[in-house]
């Protein structure tokens, strides 16, 4: 579409093609940082290089396989670029593939780039996946994807900011205490101390993508907040997600009102989908960049001019 429903014009246009789903990257000086599906790598970057070229170090080694059930990783740098931040998704549903299998997932990872020492930052989050820093607040915020299986209507996905020490439920409870019965044995002390997610963005969405608009962007009243990328459902009906949403947030960094829609007519009339928004970043000449990997496209939305 050209226009949204309010008749705020945006333009929409393929600016790439030919791509698969992304990896994390982040870069921090010269160092371009790839979180790979098993391990983070570190290359050197020249300034204007349109490719990686070199060979890649290993800065440590990520959760993976043989059974690697959430695969996709995500990195991004500390303001100060003195740590790194990387998403590994739980190795299961609900832990019906044993607990065994979660070491070091359903987390964010916290990592010294110089040692590749690391440590669990945050716990209990079932498939985190964009990463971003609130600007007023300077709070690390996630898009998570939340447990399937149990209705359409449940569980929501959410966004939250996550500090160090936190743990948010997952494979016990969700959504803060509600207890999930599937999961068995039970762990009461872990359940207690679940956190309430800051904001539900609907169920089966599978919120992916997470960036903070900056001022003058898109039309204005989507000048501070929160872009979503949302992959879609895959076991919803009718379907959820599939669309780029945006939430206000307040000067305090919090949101403060309901999700608008900024980019959406993925689903063609018979619910199939011609695309399937992943990640979301901006872009330095103004714009607002969305990886789709239905469409092997990347989109760029910008004002209308």
């Amino acid at each position: 579409r050209d226009a949204d429903q309010d008749g705020v014009a945006e333009i929409r246009h393929t600016f790439a093609d030919g791509l698969n789903s992304p990896f994390g990257m982040a870069l921090v000086g010269n160092d371009f940082y790839i979180a790979d599906t098993d391990k983070l790598l570190r290359f050197h970057y020249q300034p204007g290089a349109r490719q990686v070229t070199g060979p890649a170090e290993v800065v440590t080694l990520l959760p993976a396989g043989p059974l690697n059930h959430h695969w996709t990783k995500n990195v991004i740098a500390s303001p100060d670029g003195q740590r790194l931040y990387v998403t590994v998704g739980s190795n299961s549903n609900v832990g019906e593939n044993g607990l065994d299998q979660e070491q070091g997932r359903a987390a964010i990872w916290e990592i010294d780039p110089s040692t590749g020492k690391h440590r669990l930052f945050a716990t209990g989050l079932r498939n985190p996946n964009g990463l971003a820093w609130e600007p007023n607040s300077g709070a690390l915020w996630t898009a998570v994807n939340e447990r399937d299986e149990i209705g359409s209507d449940l569980v929501p996905d959410y966004i939250t900011s996550v500090h160090a020490g936190g743990f948010y439920g997952w494979p016990y409870s969700y959504y803060g205490q509600h207890v999930d019965e599937r999961v068995q044995p039970q762990d009461p002390a872990k359940v207690a101390r679940a956190q309430v997610p800051d904001y539900a963005v609907g169920p089966h969405t599978a919120s992916l993508g997470l960036a903070f608009a900056g001022p003058d962007v898109l039309p204005a009243r989507f000048g501070a907040g929160a872009l979503i990328g949302q992959h879609g459902s895959w076991n919803r009906k009718p379907h959820s997600g599939y669309k780029v949403i945006f939430v206000p947030f307040d000067a305090s960094g919090k949101p403060s009102g309901r999700p608008m829609d900024v980019l959406d007519g993925f689903l063609d009339e018979g619910g199939q989908a011609m695309g399937r928004p992943v990640g979301v970043a901006l872009e330095g000449r103004g714009a607002v960049l969305v990886a789709d990997d239905v469409g092997n496209a990347i989109w760029r939305v910008s004002k209308a001019r």
